[in-house]
């Protein structure tokens, strides 16, 4: 028979045993988490660092499939600049020469950032290949419409201006495969726009494409760019457009190639403001000395 004091004495001691605590446990445990957070953050931040290495190689191998920012052959001015939208843009400007005469391609690729970029590499080297077998761009835009045709379960669509210039005696034989129509401001203000080609590449097989056919006399001036500049919006969404377009290479058209270049992609840039790019932008122009 047990005694009641005794039975409550020993309940008592139960009641207020200590018992082992689990704060070291858990303390730990959360030790090894956030040392294991840090491996992989760590991790994370190599791999961030070695794409940012890649993609700045990226860059530059497309800067230099491109033509130089600016090019001189006799008495032609020719100064380009392209902007991405991201990474590496799917706009290009491509400067060949071959036989004498020179090839200009300006192209945008459908598309934005890697994915559009890689193509880049794919089409300055159609547009070289076939520039050189034959110069004439109708028949250059209608063979590489048919090479990414064969490939169009993979291939972008693109549009293509596409020219040969003859430095000596101003001669440009152009096709415009899709792409927005090229300014060419006469030394007398005329403008005239050159449309002349066909469909975007990729589209059809059999596209044929025509060729127009102008001269670049003394004073004249050619603008050629990529939708990225026509779509450029401002904070009420109106576009930039062809007229705000004229009317800044009409303000700067006595100017060097670059002044020109760099006035219209002022005014670009003043109108979007602190808008983002929505598209890769590209300009080139072309410009035959006054004197």
């Amino acid at each position: 028979m047990s005694h009641p004091g005794f039975s409550g004495a020993l309940a008592a001691r139960q009641a207020i045993k200590p018992r082992r605590s689990s704060l070291p446990r858990r303390k730990n445990a959360q030790h090894e988490n956030n040392a294991d957070l840090e491996l992989k953050l760590g991790a994370l931040q190599i791999q961030y660092a070695e794409l940012q290495t890649a993609i700045g190689d990226a860059a530059q191998v497309y800067r230099r499939l491109c033509a130089p920012r600016l090019v001189r052959r006799g008495k032609f001015e020719i100064a380009s600049e392209t902007f991405a939208v991201r990474h590496v843009p799917g706009d290009f400007f491509a400067v060949e020469e071959t036989g004498g005469e020179i090839v200009l391609a300006l192209g945008d690729i459908s598309g934005k950032g890697l994915g559009a970029g890689m193509w880049t590499t794919f089409m300055v080297g159609l547009v070289n290949t076939h520039a050189s077998a034959n110069p004439e761009p109708h028949t250059v835009a209608a063979r590489i419409n048919q090479d990414l045709c064969r490939m169009r379960a993979v291939a972008p669509l693109a549009s293509l201006f596409l020219a040969r210039l003859d430095p000596f005696t101003g001669r440009l034989d152009y096709t415009n495969a899709g792409h927005p129509p090229a300014l060419l401001l006469r030394a007398g203000g005329e403008l005239e726009l050159l449309s002349d080609g066909g469909l975007l590449l990729g589209v059809v097989p059999a596209a044929d494409f025509s060729r127009g056919t102008v001269h670049l006399n003394a004073g004249d001036v050619l603008l050629v760019c990529s939708d990225g500049i026509l779509e450029s919006v401002d904070e009420t969404d109106q576009e930039f457009g062809y007229s705000r377009l004229e009317a800044q290479l009409r303000g700067a058209r006595t100017g060097a190639a670059g002044e020109v270049l760099f006035s219209v992609l002022g005014a670009v840039q003043d109108f979007a403001a602190t808008r983002p790019l929505v598209d890769d932008m590209s300009l080139a122009v072309v410009r035959r000395d006054s004197r």
